[in-house]
């Protein structure tokens, strides 16, 4: 739009950007600190709101770095925190959680951001990447909001196995999409517009277990990340005060990480594991063929509890994991109606998280536990594992 502003940055919001005010009008400024003082120039008016990037620091925060990678630095996205310290991006993405906590559910809880164990500058995590290919064969990180790939010599954020691979340095003419995964067993494997090369499954070992994934299966990005989470739910059950001897039950259960290796843990418990994926089924299943006390149910997550909840009180403990955008309501209302004594609920997005947490107090549950860990350095993501009971 062109048009070009000096504004005072006043805080985070949730979605990687920051607050400034101009005439009254709301702008989300991207590439911003808090409480700097930055020019910027307006990419977008939606009648309510201004977009803006910063063009220019005048008064920068002590918390202000170089960028790391080039491609970010020429507008590439997927590292919108690049250039704020690690301390302060987790100290950012705490006051997110908070305030959409205290918001959305009336709840205010500790909610620091912790690393990874082993983290020192945030690189190297990523087990999976996705390349996007614009109309001149260049396959990279894509400019927000636009269709122009940015080409990238390096992959700073992919673990070295994938950058080594080499598949950004080359021109993809008339090719969409390629993702590539690499395993924590040394399986590499890339797909090309769905086109499979590389290793025909990837092998998988978190917490003592092992997943046989076939491709395109999901998984954690972070190399660390089914570990930590693994044990943040199993904190979060005894924490409760899981009752071993009661059916339990895993909602989005992907190749069922959590109740796999939460079976093996309490062999006396009998889990149901539910995913719509027949593929995810069908990995889950293999993978736990020596469990007698998991069963994979292939279902839609609110067609199984609306059957499930006709009988309240059939599971002791609920474990879910939804996608980015949470538990819809109707899910939120079903589980309500099944009334688990514990619900342990693994979010990838806190305000999506705040919006379901709001509904499970108002309906009797407490909130015991919460553990946010960042899974997504220099992004403004990251996981939270919350552990509710009925008052």
């Amino acid at each position: 739009m062109g048009v070009n502003l000096r504004v005072k940055i006043e805080k985070v919001a949730h979605g990687g950007v920051f607050v400034a005010r101009h005439e009254g009008r709301v702008i989300f400024v991207t590439g911003a600190i808090d409480g700097e003082v930055v020019d910027v120039e307006v990419t977008e008016d939606s009648g309510k709101f201004l977009r803006a990037t910063v063009t220019n620091v005048v008064e920068a925060s002590e918390h202000r770095k170089t960028h790391f990678w080039k491609a970010a630095r020429e507008g590439a996205g997927g590292a919108e925190f690049g250039h704020i310290t690690l301390e302060h991006q987790r100290e950012l993405k705490s006051q997110v959680l908070a305030e959409a906590l205290q918001r959305m559910a009336g709840l205010e809880f500790d909610t620091k951001v912790q690393p990874c164990p082993g983290e020192t500058d945030g690189l190297r995590y990523r087990t999976r990447v996705q390349l996007n290919v614009d109309e001149t064969g260049t396959a990279g990180p894509m400019r927000p909001r636009s269709n122009e790939a940015v080409f990238t010599p390096n992959l700073p954020l992919a673990v070295a196995e994938i950058e080594e691979l080499g598949i950004q340095l080359k021109n993809w003419n008339g090719v969409k999409k390629i993702s590539i995964a690499s395993s924590s067993t040394g399986d590499l494997q890339w797909m090309v517009d769905g086109k499979l090369n590389g290793s025909e499954r990837l092998i998988e070992r978190a917490a003592g277990r092992t997943f046989r994934l076939t491709s395109g299966a999901f998984w954690q990005v972070h190399k660390e990340a089914a570990n930590v989470l693994t044990k943040s739910v199993f904190e979060a059950a005894e924490l409760l005060g899981f009752d071993a001897t009661k059916p339990a039950l895993d909602l989005y259960a992907g190749a069922g990480l959590f109740s796999a290796t939460m079976a093996a843990k309490y062999s006396s418990t009998h889990f149901t594991a539910v995913e719509n994926s027949k593929q995810a089924v069908t990995d889950g299943t293999k993978s736990a063929i020596d469990l007698s006390n998991l069963k994979f149910e292939k279902s839609d997550v609110l067609q199984y509890l609306r059957i499930a909840s006709a009988k309240a009180g059939s599971f002791d403990t609920v474990v879910l994991d939804p996608p980015r955008s949470g538990a819809a309501g109707k899910v939120i209302d079903q589980l309500v109606k099944l009334r688990p004594r514990n619900i342990i609920y693994v979010a990838c997005d806190p305000v999506a998280l705040a919006r379901d947490l709001g509904s499970l107090t108002k309906a009797g549950y407490q909130l015991r536990g919460l553990k946010s860990i960042d899974i997504f350095p220099h992004t403004h993501h990251f996981e939270v594992v919350a552990a509710l009971t009925l008052g």
